[in-house]
């Protein structure tokens, strides 16, 4: 069934409408009337077409929520406590009254990220870039110029040390044979444990030939569980048998991938995390995918961001980008600044400017080159004030959905600040004027 329709409530004789409680100069009120709902209600809602069932959820409560969680960095549960606390969230999602109770579960909001895909999330990052263009932060002709960059953004996981990898793996395998009652010769439950605990000690007292020795009885172990329950396959039900098979398959990996290998298991719940080296003192290498991030030259709004899995070359991501510029903007970039990462790569029809160059300089597109490092601070902000420094949603898709909701959240944040600012130059104005006005009573 399709989502729910506001209906005015007749009935609330003494209740205060939300605009008469708040203040109507709150950034979130004046943004909430800059957003096109409208189009955000179109795109949610051709994912709801049953004629049965319980009505889905207003897409505006779930798109307002999701904005000012990647605008706020808050989890599921946060965001949803605070909608029920605080008027202003409720009145930026289309509530008329205030209300007390909660109106969905923190869960609900993970089956709505899969419902709408990534063509949902991406109609968020549009209707932010028009509300942009709405309150003059950003130019019609800003699009034909973008600085494009990648960064990491890391999956929700431990560290992958060798000793923990094994010692996951083979709980896994005990509580996937105590689920179908497989009897093991012996499933290890005190001594794994204190050999995976062991090895982290050895390595931390740099003692390496004994770390090896542990780490090495500690495989010894996992794979006798995992060759034993191989062998009993058949007495898990036949339809539990591909969960049980990619359960094997992923901890035969782990048993058998060697330092120098390629395409190796970090996490076992999250095969698609890969090993990326950005050339980082502090952490030289990181876990998780590559993010392509598009933004203006001058306004710093981001008008492009997706995830890049199989860890590409950088310059093999930038037709990519551009193609999803194009189709939130309407309008295809002709100038793009990039890093030397992307040494090699012409796009027709495109300019494309590299840190460095020198051949056919002049002073304006110098200073558009030496502009470029702009995009460092922005990728900072998504990682520090935004989500982008730890993906907790699962799968490739949950890559996809949580890079691009961390540009529309950058964007909220961006238009929030704005309209704190256009607030403060009323406010400042009208003393000013009130100054002027008084000045003649006061010498009187």
């Amino acid at each position: 069934m399709g989502p729910k329709q506001v209906v005015p409530q007749s009935g609330a004789l003494f209740q205060q409408t939300l605009l008469e409680m708040i203040n109507v100069k709150h950034p979130l009120v004046k943004l909430a009337d800059v957003i096109d709902w409208e189009e955000i209600e179109r795109t949610f809602g051709a994912h709801f077409v049953s004629s049965t069932g319980r009505p889905a959820l207003r897409p505006r409560l779930v798109a307002g929520l999701l904005y000012l969680q990647h605008a706020y960095d808050c989890s599921d549960e946060v965001i949803i406590n605070t909608w029920v606390e605080n008027p202003y969230v409720q009145y930026f999602t289309g509530e008329t009254y205030f209300q007390t109770e909660s109106p969905l579960d923190s869960s609900s909001l993970t089956r709505w990220r899969k419902r709408i895909g990534e063509e949902g999330v991406e109609t968020l990052l549009m209707v932010s870039i028009n509300a942009a263009r709405q309150l003059g932060m950003m130019k019609e002709s800003s699009a034909d110029r973008i600085i494009v960059d990648t960064t990491v953004m890391p999956k929700a996981i431990a560290y992958p040390t060798d000793s923990r990898l094994l010692e996951k793996s083979r709980e896994h395998l005990v509580k996937l044979a105590a689920e179908h009652g497989i009897p093991l010769r012996q499933n290890y439950n005190r001594e794994a444990p204190r050999l995976a605990a062991q090895a982290g000690r050895y390595a931390h007292a740099r003692q390496f030939k004994r770390m090896k020795k542990a780490v090495r009885t500690l495989k010894t172990r996992v794979g006798r569980v995992h060759r034993e329950i191989e062998r009993k396959i058949e007495a898990i039900p036949v339809a539990e048998q591909p969960r049980a098979k990619d359960l094997l398959h992923r901890v035969n990996r782990i048993l058998t991938q060697k330092t120098k290998d390629k395409n190796k298991l970090y996490a076992l719940h999250a095969p698609e995390v890969e090993c990326i080296s950005k050339g980082k003192a502090r952490s030289p290498y990181e876990f998780g995918v590559k993010v392509s991030i598009a933004t203006t030259l001058k306004e710093n709004i981001v008008v492009g961001m997706r995830s890049m899995p199989g860890n590409p070359y950088d310059g093999h991501t930038l037709a990519e980008t551009i193609e999803q510029v194009s189709i939130l903007t309407n309008r295809k970039p002709t100038t793009v600044i990039v890093d030397k990462g992307y040494r090699g790569i012409e796009i027709p029809d495109v300019r494309i400017l590299r840190s460095g160059q020198k051949r056919g300089m002049t002073r304006t597109l110098h200073k558009m080159i030496k502009r470029r490092s702009a995009i460092e601070p922005i990728i900072g902000h998504m990682k520090m004030d935004g989500r982008l420094n730890r993906n907790p949603l699962k799968g490739a898709l949950g890559d996809a959905l949580h890079a691009v909701l961390c540009g529309a959240g950058h964007n909220i944040r961006l238009l929030l600040k704005k309209l704190r600012l256009l607030c403060a130059q009323i406010l400042e104005q009208i003393l000013a004027l009130l100054s002027q006005t008084n000045q003649p009573l006061l010498a009187a």
